[in-house]
């Protein structure tokens, strides 16, 4: 091999290893950098509760309805709640008198504390009324029922009638979906130690429409009501049915503002009509099913008067009716009677 080519091929390798440690060299200086923490700034200023979430008017407070928040100094105001000068678990029961948006500081005067002035009107969503139910023990779920909590409203009676065998015993779920506003003036679950502390009580505060607060004042004196505490997870399963059978209209396009929005109306709304109801025949075969008929026999109840103070109204029988005729005088027996 000459001399020429020798030096060629030594030049190659120089080049090759020149080339090896600048590669080197630049994927090492490129490394991922060091995160470093930005430099407070002066101005910075106290932890401040704000909302984590939107906060209509007549919210009860929960404790995920609230955190803490560094705030510049020069914009905080005495309404704010500053991290060591207040307890965040004192919050948890109060209402929101005026909106709040996710992420703006909650102020003093825009929460009620159970016991102000003011403190039920604020909790009430507009167009609502509250109405206070009695309960036992039995009836209200043995205590475990907290302010905003959802129950079932049933109604037990007893219905009367003609012949012989016992009343006909019913009950009927006819309310459903209410928001319970307080028990005997307890809005807070928690004890000191903040557990959840459960006591008895004899009243129930709901939340209702006008017309239900009158379906419940009926009810009230048509026999005993019973509380039927209601799963979190019921409203999902209802809002499927509803929007299966129709009664819940989808809003057009692929809107979830206008979803949530369709979702958290019918989860707050209370439920009327489409009532169920069980009799003692459902539950034993030793109990009636229907309403006790009325025989011949029986003395027919008094005539109502007639709308106006007009004459009474002639009585008329419900359901199917056969006519006995027993010379000049008929008598009409409701099909299945005894």
């Amino acid at each position: 091999m000459d001399v020429k080519k020798i030096a060629l091929l030594v030049g190659a390798l120089m080049i090759a290893a020149v080339t090896a440690v600048m590669a080197r060299s630049l994927f090492a200086g490129s490394a991922t950098p060091t995160a470093q923490a930005a430099a407070v700034p002066d101005n910075a200023g106290p932890e401040i509760l704000v909302a984590t979430k939107p906060l209509p008017v007549g919210t009860i407070l929960e404790p995920d309805s609230f955190r803490y928040q560094p705030w510049p100094k020069d914009l905080v105001q005495q309404a704010y709640f500053v991290k060591g000068e207040s307890d965040p678990a004192q919050l948890a029961g109060t209402v929101v008198r005026f909106a709040i948006t996710a992420g703006q500081p909650v102020t003093q005067g825009a929460l009620v504390r159970p016991g102000d002035r003011g403190f039920l009107a604020a909790a009430l969503a507009p167009g609502m009324r509250a109405i206070t139910v009695s309960v036992s023990t039995q009836t209200g779920v043995a205590g475990f029922v907290f302010p905003g909590d959802r129950i079932d409203l049933m109604l037990t009676q007893t219905i009367a009638g003609g012949g012989d065998g016992p009343p006909l015993q019913v009950t009927e779920t006819f309310l459903r979906n209410l928001r319970v506003l307080a028990t005997d003036q307890r809005t807070s679950g928690d004890n000191a130690e903040g557990r959840a502390e459960v006591k008895t009580f004899s009243n129930v505060t709901l939340e209702v429409t006008p017309r239900i607060a009158e379906k419940i004042t009926v009810a009230q004196n048509a026999g005993s009501l019973t509380l039927s505490l209601r799963s979190i997870a019921d409203n999902a399963s209802e809002l499927e049915a509803a929007i299966a059978s129709g009664a819940v209209n989808v809003p057009d396009g692929s809107d979830p503002a206008a979803e949530r929005r369709m979702m958290a109306s019918l989860a707050n709304a209370p439920q009327e009509g489409g009532s169920s109801f069980t009799t003692g025949g459902d539950v034993s075969r030793f109990q009636r099913s229907t309403v006790p008929a009325r025989t011949a026999d029986a003395p027919a109840p008094a005539p109502a008067a007639a709308p106006g103070g007009g004459a009474p109204a002639a009585p008329r029988a419900a359901g199917p009716v056969i006519r006995v005729a027993r010379g000049n005088d008929v008598t009409e027996v409701p099909v299945g009677g005894r």
